[in-house]
């Protein structure tokens, strides 16, 4: 069976079973193995450049190793390990940020980006800069959450009230939640804000089905 291997660079767990959750009606659809791993000597949240850095070598090494799987996901919005990981292999190799935002600019004409810290805008803003679709953000806000806060009981609230301020304030008409543990958000911020809401984790994985079934197809016709 074909497999696509979602990898979480961090060590929380909680994050990759959320991930699991949200991906379990991609596997039933396209037929396809769909499996989650925790980078166990990943860091409980990237917070940091030095995050970046630190789980960029391992990441690409899990995938060098991983023998099984027929393409890989990197779940999380920075996209660590990404070109060291695509160097080791002639596998697809989908970064969760990269993926988002193609989609979002599939969706709308501006898009925002929910994020969770006031590094992570800084961030994105300079990957936002060196992928040349900075034109298109129309803002980048944070939550002023840690990663594993996002499992907070009460984080929607502030979910929404983010994503308000981006649509009405910054003009956003399609938005991005920046973390891979907002996936469980999605359903009922579309419905409470009234525009597209990208999940980064499900855009990417999308996008690997997506590339595996027309190499399929190919191979087959």
């Amino acid at each position: 069976m074909t497999l696509i291997r979602v990898i979480n660079p961090n060590s929380n767990q909680d994050i990759t079973d959320r991930m699991a959750e949200a991906l379990a009606l991609y596997a039933q659809r396209s037929g396809f193995r769909i499996d989650c791993a925790t980078l166990a000597e990943g860091p409980a949240g990237i917070a940091s450049d030095a995050d970046i850095e630190n789980v960029a070598m391992p990441v690409a090494q899990y995938v060098a190793e991983d023998k099984d799987a027929d393409a890989f996901v990197i779940a999380c919005y920075s996209d660590p390990g990404l070109d060291e990981a695509r160097a080791r292999t002639d596998r697809p190799v989908i970064g969760m940020g990269e993926a988002a935002i193609a989609t979002a600019l599939a969706l709308g004409n501006r898009f925002g980006v929910i994020s969770v810290s006031d590094w992570s805008v800084g961030r994105h803003a300079q990957d936002m800069a060196a992928r040349q679709v900075g034109s298109r953000c129309a803002g980048d806000r944070p939550l002023g959450f840690s990663v594993a806060e996002t499992e907070r009981a009460n984080a929607f609230d502030r979910i929404a009230q983010v994503a308000r301020t981006l649509r009405e304030v910054d003009g956003a008409d399609v938005l991005i939640t920046a973390c891979a543990g907002l996936s469980r958000h999605l359903p009922r911020l579309e419905q409470a804000i009234g525009v597209p809401v990208v999940d980064p984790v499900r855009a990417a994985t999308a996008m690997a089905i997506g590339l595996l079934t027309a190499r399929e197809a190919a191979s087959n016709g």
